[in-house]
């Protein structure tokens, strides 16, 4: 399957992602994984965006459908991609719209995952973070607490509470998102694309997803 998924920070995308590519061998792709990806592998593209991401500036939009543009045309993308949370804004739902007509590459569906504000705070608030950027692992205090001692049950490193994961911080993360990506689910439903699934359960999403694509 070829597919975006669309949401508010905390509304699941990574999640159903993940259980996606369980499913049928579809690769999960965002933005912050294929330029970490491009930056480790020191390509021409990563160096270009590790200037900005050292500098903290945003990567532009050209450079970020550069690095997705070879990104798409990897192998692992053969079977399917589900694009996690990108396109981001209107501009680059555009510019993917036409790297796509030049891959010759359709998507199938674009889900919107429409999750209540409150469902939201509770899940990001109560999320915790493994410090070890080779490890990652997500917890959360309420449904998948760390260890007891607050360490990563996988590699022992000690488990913390993003930055960008404190409430006020989520409040602007949210209003971000309803300013500037929240117009895409109208520029899909143009394109006659968007499925919008109001469930909070990744299970029930995941099936409305296989049954809108058919399998």
């Amino acid at each position: 399957m070829r597919i975006i998924l669309l949401g508010a920070p905390g509304a699941g995308k990574g999640t159903v992602a993940k259980a996606l590519t369980d499913f049928d061998g579809s690769v999960q792709i965002s933005t912050g994984d294929i330029l970490r990806g491009a930056v480790k592998a020191g390509t021409k593209l990563g160096k270009q965006a590790h200037g900005y991401m050292e500098r903290g500036d945003l990567v532009p939009d050209t450079l970020i459908m550069d690095i997705m543009e070879a990104r798409l045309q990897e192998r692992d993308c053969k079977k399917g991609f589900i694009l996690d949370g990108f396109p981001r804004t209107i501009p680059q739902a555009e510019a993917l719209k036409k790297l796509l007509q030049r891959l010759k590459l359709k998507l199938d569906l674009v889900v919107n995952l429409d999750v209540p504000r409150e469902v939201i705070l509770d899940r990001l608030t109560t999320r915790r973070t493994c410090s070890n950027p080779d490890c990652q692992e997500i917890y959360n205090i309420k449904s998948k607490p760390p260890a007891e001692d607050g360490r990563c049950t996988k590699c022992g490193s000690p488990v913390v509470q993003r930055a960008d994961e404190t409430e006020e911080a989520i409040t602007k993360r949210l209003k971000t998102y309803n300013e500037k990506t929240a117009p895409l689910v109208d520029f899909y439903r143009k394109e006659r694309l968007l499925k919008t699934i109001t469930s909070t359960s990744s299970g029930e999403i995941v099936r409305a997803i296989k049954e809108a694509v058919g399998r």
